[in-house]
């Protein structure tokens, strides 16, 4: 081992963590900002000063002004000392915004207080193993639809079912689809609406997030979907499913590869199961030029992982990354699994899964 000390690296690295300590504090304001909507106001104004920001925001002018001060010296937000007035630069506007979707990387910044919620139970899972139960986490399901909205339901017609030839034209035509730990059921709800001639099924133990399901699909008038509290280990479905969906799901799952194996086993021999999950390998060193890794990696370890073991489950975590997906898929009975991307999902892979090897077109 080498012992000499090199004093240019300490004081790199220092910097580096205080590099870290600041941007985690601008994480923690730029949640603040997208949940009080200062970004979506301040972007359809002009400069303006503290008070007329909070006039148009409708919040008390002393938190937005401690909060600009976060905003401006962590260069988010541009402040002129003449005039005394904030401006959201449009270019800043642009990965910060709702209007900004896809792209709105604000969203993404509530897992940090979130996730933070939790790190004395975290903390005494290293010590003494176990998890941390989903109800701990009051506002993650929130968060993921929010999530959902902006890789999946946003793409979901026009990019994501199409990345599996001839599933537009079957579920026209009419088929069973299940969507595995639909949350919220909104991906579902589209799909349903989308496709009328076809029949949707969603299941998640959640009873919140199957009730949201349920008000939304009134709310649209919707006739051919059914929502249900059901853990999808028990699925006893067989060859029933057109089309199975899972939306970043099936790695929280406390027995994955039950789940899966039950999911080939409710599809129609000539179905296709469709897959989402992080982008990943399953190696840490396959994962060092991630730009999302640590992110990644910190929500499997305080969420994913935990919640899971907290069901005395494998704990596969968010990382479990595309060659353990495949092991996985293939040990459930997939014969021909194709992993895809989408341009505006830099986050997610698609795993388009079928159990014959010659063919994955659904049927008409």
């Amino acid at each position: 081992m080498n012992t000499t000390f090199n004093q240019a690296k300490a004081d790199t690295f220092t910097n580096q963590m205080l590099t870290v300590l600041n941007h985690g504090a601008v994480a923690l304001m730029t949640s603040i900002g997208h949940r009080t909507g200062l970004f979506d106001t301040m972007a359809d104004l002009p400069p303006s000063t503290s008070g007329q920001i909070a006039h148009a925001a409708g919040l008390q002018e002393r938190y937005v002004r401690e909060w600009l001060g976060a905003m401006v010296t962590g260069r988010i937000v541009e402040y002129d000392a003449t005039t005394e007035t904030y401006a959201l630069p449009p270019e800043h506007a642009a990965s910060l915004t709702r209007a900004a979707t896809p792209n709105n990387m604000a969203m993404f910044m509530q897992y940090i207080p979130l996730l933070g919620a939790v790190e004395d139970a975290i903390v005494e899972c290293f010590r003494h193993g176990g998890g941390v139960p989903y109800a701990a986490f009051p506002r993650f399901q929130h968060v993921m639809a929010e999530e959902s909205s902006q890789t999946v339901a946003a793409a979901l017609v026009d990019a994501i079912l199409p990345l599996a030839p001839s599933v537009i034209a079957a579920l026209k035509n009419g088929i069973e689809v299940l969507d595995v730990g639909c949350g919220r059921g909104h991906a579902l709800n589209m799909m349903a609406k989308a496709f009328p001639q076809s029949r949707f099924t969603g299941y998640d133990f959640s009873k919140e997030g199957i009730a949201a399901g349920k008000t939304e699909a009134q709310a649209w008038k919707l006739t051919n979907v059914q929502f249900m509290v059901k853990d999808v280990a028990t699925l006893d479905d067989q060859e029933r499913y057109g089309l199975i969906t899972a939306f970043d799901a099936i790695h929280d799952q406390a027995k994955p590869r039950e789940v899966l194996r039950r999911i080939a086993i409710a599809l129609r021999p000539d179905g296709v199961f469709l897959m989402q999950d992080i982008d990943a390998s399953s190696h840490v060193h396959g994962n060092l030029d991630h730009p999302m890794a640590p992110m990644l990696y910190t929500i499997s370890c305080m969420h994913c992982m935990t919640v899971s073991l907290a069901l005395n489950g494998e704990g596969l975590g968010s990382m479990w990354g595309e060659e353990q997906a495949r092991t996985l898929l293939a040990d459930a009975g997939f014969t021909r699994v194709e992993v895809k991307r989408l341009p505006h999902d830099g986050q997610n892979s698609y795993f388009i899964a079928t159990k014959k090897g010659h063919d994955h077109d659904l049927p008409n």
